[in-house]
């Protein structure tokens, strides 16, 4: 199956507001991380590290962990943790039979050639190694997506090509996986109204920002409100934290020794 990703705006991640507004990202992530079961001993690849919070858990499970991730500043962040942090894209993964598992959380939705992620995984794995990870999945930030997409189209912007997401079904990402070889043992979507303490406008900051550089500058401003207006209507504060509406893809997938095999 070729790949061919359509042109996206390049994407620039503030660490230290990734870091006041998004730490709930790896706060939640313990699910995916009770999934991996990391053991002691256990070479991990944390693939899409962000600012290395979660890389830090499956230090202190004593797991020898690496790294990856596109952004610069995210990687300088996981270094400044002390994670052996690298700056390598995750379509094109390098690494060959050197980990037990590979790891990832909240990162995989920014990849838009799954096909070459999934290829890279494998082929960095040891034989049984396993791929343990959870992404936003079908109808993840629906009504996110939904707001920006009516701002740009009334733009005459095509919303295809500035969403930088990729949100699959579970029977999407289970028959990649097979393709690839890798055995399924658990996939599935989960439906996870988030909280977020930043509210719509953190969120759309922090995730979403250079998203609106596709549109004249004198139009980016009242496209943002416009978006803000439709995913934050006003409310009370007492009704809590606005709501992201997440839906999880995690899943587990094992590579038989078999698969691991040159052919």
């Amino acid at each position: 199956m070729s790949e061919h990703p359509r042109p996206l705006p390049a994407l620039h991640w503030d660490a230290d507001r990734y870091a006041r507004d998004a730490r709930f990202v790896a706060d939640m992530a313990g699910p995916v991380v009770a999934l991996l079961a990391p053991q002691p001993g256990e070479r991990i690849l944390d693939l899409g590290c962000g600012d290395g919070a979660l890389a830090a858990q499956l230090v202190a499970a004593g797991a020898r962990v690496v790294g990856v991730d596109s952004a610069p500043e995210m990687v300088t962040a996981a270094r400044q943790r002390g994670i052996d942090a690298h700056l390598v894209n995750g379509e094109a993964l390098t690494f060959l039979a050197e980990f037990d598992a590979v790891f990832s959380n909240a990162a995989l939705h920014w990849m838009q050639r799954p096909v070459a992620v999934i290829e890279g995984v494998r082929q960095a794995l040891r034989p049984g190694g396993r791929f343990v990870a959870e992404l936003g999945g079908e109808g993840n930030i629906a009504t996110i997506v939904a707001a920006l997409s009516a701002a740009l189209t009334a733009r005459g912007v095509e919303p295809s090509s500035a969403l930088p997401w990729y949100f699959p079904s579970s029977a999407t990402y289970r028959a990649l996986l097979e393709a690839a070889g890798f055995a399924v043992s658990e996939i599935a979507l989960h439906r996870r109204p988030t909280p977020v303490a930043a509210g719509a406008t953190g969120w759309l900051d922090t995730f979403a920002g250079g998203i609106f550089a596709v549109l004249p500058e004198g139009e980016r401003a009242t496209a943002r409100a416009e978006v803000i207006a439709c995913i934050a209507p006003s409310r009370p504060a007492s009704e809590g934290p606005w709501m992201a509406d997440y839906v999880r893809l995690r899943f587990r997938a094992v590579l038989p020794d078999a698969a691991a095999s040159p052919s």
